[in-house]
């Protein structure tokens, strides 16, 4: 996940689709993948693509059908949306957790059957994440959450606070060891993802939750008191302040500064560390630092996941192959061998962390993290937020800055 771009898809004006219950205890009476015939149509990223091929293919001649995986490599989401709308869409579609809310506001997936022990083989975060409106919607397969990745010849010890990393980086600019203090991508349309750790720190929130812990869209934080002391925190930090945090460096560049050694810390997530390795960077993994008595720094937990297309020709084998074949620990190592993301299933997780360290770094990183919320109202969030955060950074005044992007946004979940 590196970077959350505006308006992730506009919302379609659809009744929730009302699929029969997914979250029984006991499994449905499947169809036979067999009797059910025809194609599976997968549809997914270039990385995840290639390593469910081989798997699909399997799954085909194990249940005498044909199985297609074919690569998205842009706006997957958006695609899928209107293709189910056109009904030339897939039958299983693998993407983000935070996708839940838009696409059953669409009608796009259906509600996924798994039986109580197969809930109970993944992390229960993950579990969490895939479940809305008291349904599980998809498969999880992988988490993520940002941490604080350092080279640790220039910054030996882990930041307690982000004042500290701020005094580290200023010694390292002042001895020409370094010309940026933090690569934490902002860019020029800003990004709510990456600098939702500091502004949770210093105060801040999206959405309240209600008794059962869901996320509540009219419980709206940015606007609010504590979120405006935040952005003045966090435009402390930017081009008229301590210059930590700056519009240039953004989602192409923040990955690439660090590797050249041009920084000593990095905000990012699992998937720069393939980057960090091949440039021989000497690094470790810690969380991301908060203010200085300040809230701890909570960053967004995610998941990928697997779903079930609800327009789908052949749902009975998209059905039996997320419930029953997407769930097994073969496939998700496969899956993080393709992109090393910590797997939501728990026999998969045990099967690489021992040849992998950072997988507990990034998971000790997130363990107070905070779920993406998943409900349609984020939708409305990415844009004027991360605009907000990038005229603060740039030195707009922080006050009548997120009022206006709070407005903004309440207007949009109305």
């Amino acid at each position: 996940m590196r970077i959350r771009t505006a308006g992730v898809v506009a919302l379609f004006a659809l009744a929730l689709a009302a699929s029969g219950c997914g979250d029984s205890d006991e499994p449905a009476a499947k169809e036979s993948p067999k009797a059910a015939g025809g194609k599976l149509m997968i549809w997914a990223d270039d990385k995840r693509t290639a390593a469910l091929k081989p798997f699909a293919e399997k799954f085909g001649k194990e249940n005498g059908v044909t199985v297609e995986v074919q690569a998205v490599s842009k706006d997957l989401q958006t695609n899928f949306v209107t293709a189910s709308q056109q009904g030339s869409g897939p039958d299983v579609v693998v993407g983000a957790h935070d996708w839940i809310g838009n696409l059953v506001q669409n009608g796009a997936i259906d509600p996924v059957q798994l039986a109580a022990d197969q809930k109970s083989a993944f992390n229960p975060t993950a579990v969490k994440a895939v479940t809305f409106n008291g349904q599980v919607y998809g498969v999880p397969y992988a988490q993520e959450n940002l941490a604080l990745i350092r080279n640790t010849e220039l910054a030996p010890e882990a930041p307690k606070t982000i004042e500290d990393l701020v005094a580290t980086g200023k010694q390292l600019k002042a001895a020409k060891k370094a010309t940026e203090t933090l690569c934490l991508q902002v860019g020029q349309n800003g990004d709510a993802y990456h600098i939702y750790p500091l502004y949770t720190s210093a105060g801040g929130y999206l959405f309240g939750t209600g008794a059962n812990g869901d996320y509540d869209p009219k419980d709206l934080g940015v606007g609010k008191p504590a979120s405006i002391d935040a952005f003045k925190k966090i435009g402390a930090l930017g081009e008229k302040g301590e210059g930590v945090l700056k519009r240039s460096i953004s989602d192409t560049n923040s990955i690439a500064t660090f590797t050249s050694k041009k920084c000593a810390y990095l905000v990012s997530g699992p998937w720069a560390v393939a980057d960090v390795k091949k440039a021989n960077i000497k690094y470790d993994i810690s969380a991301v630092p908060g203010f200085a008595g300040g809230k701890e720094a909570q960053p967004f937990v995610g998941v990928q996941a697997f779903y079930v297309a609800s327009k789908g020709k052949n749902k009975a084998l998209a059905q039996e192959f997320v419930a029953n074949y997407t769930t097994t620990p073969e496939l998700a190592v496969a899956l993080y061998n393709a992109e090393p993301r910590p797997p939501a299933l728990t026999a998969a997780l045990d099967q690489v962390k021992g040849t992998d360290p950072d997988l507990a770094k990034f998971q000790e990183a997130g363990k107070n993290g905070q779920v993406l919320p998943a409900i349609p109202a984020m939708a409305a969030i990415w844009d004027p937020f991360g605009k907000a955060e990038a005229a603060v950074i740039g030195g707009a005044d922080p006050t009548s800055t997120i009022t206006a992007a709070g407005k903004t946004i309440s207007g949009s979940i109305k």
